[in-house]
């Protein structure tokens, strides 16, 4: 279905493999090797864990799409779920040792890719607000600041904010 051969739709037997590198490239001491990194911003180790994740991965509407090495090992991952027209995307996570080569942008590509077929016309995500060299990189790839803003969503078990944190909402339109 994707252009880039690399790109595969995920299933439930690659929740570990997942949960571990969504945890190492935005928690703790392992994220620090990449820059996406949320640890200065989060105390913790988690930023999901296998019961949510299966969770959203049985939602009808959603799926998860994987990046594969040439070793067949899972080295980035992005959450993908329709509402109604558009696209809500989650969880871009690229394996610390394995960022800035690439294969964020083919799972952006990708993800656009799976909008059009769904017949969605634009994609949605929530980003730390204070992320700016992340809210660049998006910006970069096409997506914008709506001007919405979100409450932090408070949850223990994935970290506890160093600081107040708010969400911002991106939105990219694309040609269905």
């Amino acid at each position: 279905m994707f252009n880039n051969s690399n790109i595969f739709f995920s299933s439930e037997a690659d929740i570990p493999a997942i949960v571990s590198l969504a945890n190492s490239a935005y928690r703790g001491d392992s994220s620090k090797k990449g820059w996406t990194t949320e640890a200065h911003l989060l105390e913790g180790e988690l930023r999901t864990d296998t019961i949510s994740l299966a969770q959203l991965l049985q939602k009808p509407e959603a799926a998860i799409l994987k990046h594969l090495d040439d070793e067949g090992s899972i080295t980035g991952c992005v959450y993908l779920e329709k509402q109604d027209k558009k696209i809500y995307l989650g969880l871009l996570s690229v394996s610390p040792d394995k960022q800035a080569k690439g294969i964020g942008k083919k799972l952006l590509v990708s993800a656009e890719e799976y909008a059009r077929n769904q017949n969605c016309s634009s994609i949605i995500m929530n980003v730390i607000s204070v992320r700016q060299d992340l809210i660049s990189w998006y910006v970069r790839h096409g997506y914008h600041p709506t001007g919405e803003t979100r409450p932090f969503p408070v949850d223990t078990r994935y970290g506890v904010p160093t600081q107040l944190l708010e969400l911002i909402v991106l939105q990219k339109n694309i040609n269905p």
